[in-house]
């Protein structure tokens, strides 16, 4: 029986990593360095699933990750048609707050996924709507202060001090951390992969 293939995890974000260990999977991880302030589309759907391809096509091609499964990812907040990454400094993350309190907003990932061994790929973006709550300034200011909202996109984290500003999420609440692990089933299964082959043993 050939060993299954391992996963190469092509971004940097510590919360996606942790969303694939707590389900079994213990990735390698790669960063591709992207640019991506020079990378654009028309839509948010197309530029997370831009931006997911590039990470995972840069990865891919570095020879130590040879034979390997390489998943790109990339998460951006759809505000009324504008994509949303991270805020450039405090004033906007406390500018983006006030605006989204009390509202919705679309959270969407880009996931690509290459095998290395076949050439083959897949990819999906996976879209969850997130309905926030309505945190006072004060509230607001201290959250900032933490420095939390500055190193996700939209401002915001579903798992970290911000869960207490979100009200609820329809679709996978995964997906709002940064990775959809339905979707990762799917486009493994899409190449011929099964998710169980990537548990580590217990």
């Amino acid at each position: 029986m050939s060993t299954p293939p391992r996963l190469v995890l092509a971004s940097a974000s510590p919360a996606r990593l942790r969303l694939l260990q707590a389900a079994g999977i213990e990735p390698e991880v790669g960063v591709s360095g992207v640019d991506e302030a020079t990378v654009g589309a028309p839509g948010t759907a197309e530029l997370v699933a831009r931006l997911a391809r590039l990470k995972a096509e840069g990865v891919a091609a570095e020879p130590r990750f040879a034979g390997r499964l390489v998943l790109g990812c990339d998460s951006l907040l759809d505000v009324g048609g504008e994509a949303r990454g991270k805020p450039a400094d405090a004033a906007e993350a406390v500018s983006w707050w006030s605006e989204l309190r009390g509202a919705e907003a679309v959270l969407l990932t880009g996931h690509h996924l290459v095998d290395t061994a076949s050439g083959w790929r897949a990819e999906a973006v996976t879209s969850t709507l997130v309905r926030f709550g309505r945190p006072s300034d004060e509230e607001i200011s201290a959250y900032v202060a933490t420095g939390e909202p500055l190193g996700v996109a939209g401002g915001f984290t579903l798992e970290g001090r911000g869960a207490a500003f979100v009200q609820g999420v329809d679709g996978d609440p995964g997906n709002v951390i940064g990775l959809s692990l339905p979707t990762l089933r799917a486009l493994l299964a899409e190449l011929g992969h099964r998710i169980v082959d990537l548990w580590s043993p217990s």
